[in-house]
């Protein structure tokens, strides 16, 4: 009985937390490769701190005179701890910027945060509070942003951590590489029931990940509710194909360099069309006149995810 729990307890000590994302491997690797050098250089300092306060002691024959200089000793302890940080740096960096490039075929999935809940939304329509189920290893791209104050969407098992920001979209990636469910909190005080704002990441096999979502209440899906909003709010008299007034064409926006008036040459990102809609004013499109009217206060964040994914979903191949 004694071995049995013996070995079950072996089974399940982990000298860091479950990791369940393919990023997860890579953020363990680096953390213990940082804390291994840092370790290495507190115990060298530390050694040698030691040896000198017994080699040059009160009353010990060590000579005391005019030390001689060591230039090969001094960039040895300078330049060796500069390159083995500048190799970590460089290690990290990859890895971040590995993070924020997402693959073309990633499932985009809408998260808005807000006191004191996660609102998440699929790309066929149905949505969740406080759960996200994908797939196992299919890569999923969160878009992201709050209604109210910031708050952070932190996975500790997928070793994911971002702020939720309002007034402008955050986003990243992940691909799960385990089943079951992980746990998903806030980790920026957002207010009195902080502690509470908890969820769940469900990872299931596809098929049955593809059975949930169809199972789902049937609805448009983002795209489809961005299109409808885009003719509600009358956008398509000025940016429609057929339409008299002289406006930038929209199809194809997302990713696209987009050359201002005031000679700027931007990205036509989220965030861009985001204070495209609320701020028209603040980057004029080269060539037209800044006659757009501002639909602050006529669009929810959901309508305003919702002509994102629109305008997603008029993009060509990647």
């Amino acid at each position: 009985m004694n071995g049995d729990t013996d070995a079950r307890l072996a089974a399940s000590f982990r000298l860091l937390a479950q990791s369940a994302s393919s990023i997860a491997p890579r953020s363990d690797l680096l953390f213990t490769a940082m804390l291994l050098l840092c370790g290495a250089v507190a115990v060298g300092v530390c050694i040698t701190l030691l040896w000198f306060c017994i080699r040059y002691r009160q009353g010990s024959a060590a000579v005391r005179g005019t030390v001689e200089r060591k230039l090969g000793i001094e960039l040895a302890w300078t330049l060796l701890p500069l390159l083995l940080f500048i190799a970590l740096f460089t290690w990290a960096a990859f890895d971040f910027v590995r993070l924020y490039r997402v693959p073309p075929d990633a499932l985009p999935v809408y998260v808005i945060a807000k006191q004191w809940m996660w609102k998440l939304q699929h790309r066929n329509g149905r949505r969740e509070i406080n759960e996200l189920h994908v797939p196992l290893g299919q890569p999923v791209r969160l878009v992201m942003t709050s209604q109210d104050a910031i708050h952070s969407f932190f996975v500790p098992a997928f070793r994911l951590k971002q702020d939720v920001v309002p007034g402008r979209y955050t986003g990243l990636w992940f691909q799960a590489t385990e089943l079951g469910e992980f746990p998903l909190l806030c980790a920026e005080f957002c207010g009195s029931e902080h502690s509470a704002m908890l969820g769940r990441i469900v990872v299931m096999p596809p098929a049955d990940y593809a059975r949930w979502l169809d199972a789902g209440n049937a609805q448009p899906g983002p795209a489809q509710q961005g299109f409808a909003r885009f003719r509600q709010l009358g956008c398509s008299g000025c940016h429609a194909a057929g339409s008299t007034v002289h406006a930038p064409a929209l199809e194809g926006l997302p990713g696209r360099l987009v050359h201002l008036q005031d000679g700027r040459t931007v990205v036509a990102d989220d965030n861009y069309i985001r204070d495209s809609i609320l701020l028209p004013h603040k980057d004029v499109v080269a060539g037209f006149a800044p006659v757009m009217p501002s639909f602050a206060g006529q669009v929810s964040e959901e309508d305003l995810q919702a002509l994102l994914a629109w305008l997603h979903s008029t993009k060509g191949p990647p």
